[in-house]
């Protein structure tokens, strides 16, 4: 079994030591870095979400896949920018749970599943202002923009993200995809928003398809 088979194995079997050492090993041996990370751990979570569409894995084991790969990733990262290779973003994304809601962990799923597949991730937290979302976004010059909210109550700040990019004349500088628990695609159409996700999986889906990815 060639290493990079090695690799996928590590993550869709959710052994975390051995990514680890299949990472420090592929340092150790010189093996290209860039390859080991799209070849290896990256087949390995696009295999885990495969099983989770097939409905075999289930939350717990699609968290525990994006860490494994997070951190066999978080070993090759300083070598990989030691040697002036840069990993190529498949985009930028600012996330964020609206105003009013202070509710993080799907958010935090799909934040760690979208970096787990090439996005660069800018998660600004809970409780964030329409305002200060566009603010970032412009200052981090995002493809993306991904807003949560968890409350009925607090939905109405999904809108005015779009609102206020309508407004400053600025909608067409970012893709928009709203998701929480409430979320439905009339909603999301009512937004004039891009998209919106149900879990995590279909988040990566929905942020490769709007940047042309797929």
């Amino acid at each position: 079994m060639d290493i990079y088979e090695e690799m996928a194995k590590s993550v869709v079997e959710l052994e975390m030591e051995k990514a680890k050492t299949l990472a420090q090993e592929a340092i150790d041996k010189e093996i290209p870095l860039l390859e080991a990370i799209e070849k290896g751990f990256g087949e390995g979570i696009k295999r885990v979400g495969d099983l989770w569409d097939a409905g075999e894995f289930f939350l717990p084991e699609l968290m525990r896949g994006a860490q494994v790969m997070q951190e066999a990733i978080d070993i090759i990262t300083p070598h990989l920018e030691e040697s002036g290779v840069k990993r190529k973003t498949k985009g930028k994304i600012v996330m964020a749970t609206i105003e009013g809601d202070i509710h993080t962990i799907g958010k935090t799923i799909v934040a760690t599943m979208l970096k787990a597949n090439g996005f660069e991730v800018i998660d600004l937290g809970a409780d964030v202002k329409a305002e200060t979302i566009i603010a970032e976004a412009e200052k981090q010059q995002a493809n993306l923009i991904g807003v949560s909210a968890l409350l009925t109550t607090t939905m109405m700040g999904q809108k005015k993200v779009t609102e206020l990019l309508e407004q400053q004349g600025k909608r067409d500088k970012f893709k928009v995809i709203l998701g929480g628990a409430p979320v439905t695609a009339k909603w999301v159409e009512e937004c004039k928003a891009d998209g919106y996700a149900e879990n995590a999986v279909a988040a990566v889906t929905i942020a490769k398809n709007l940047l042309g990815l797929l």
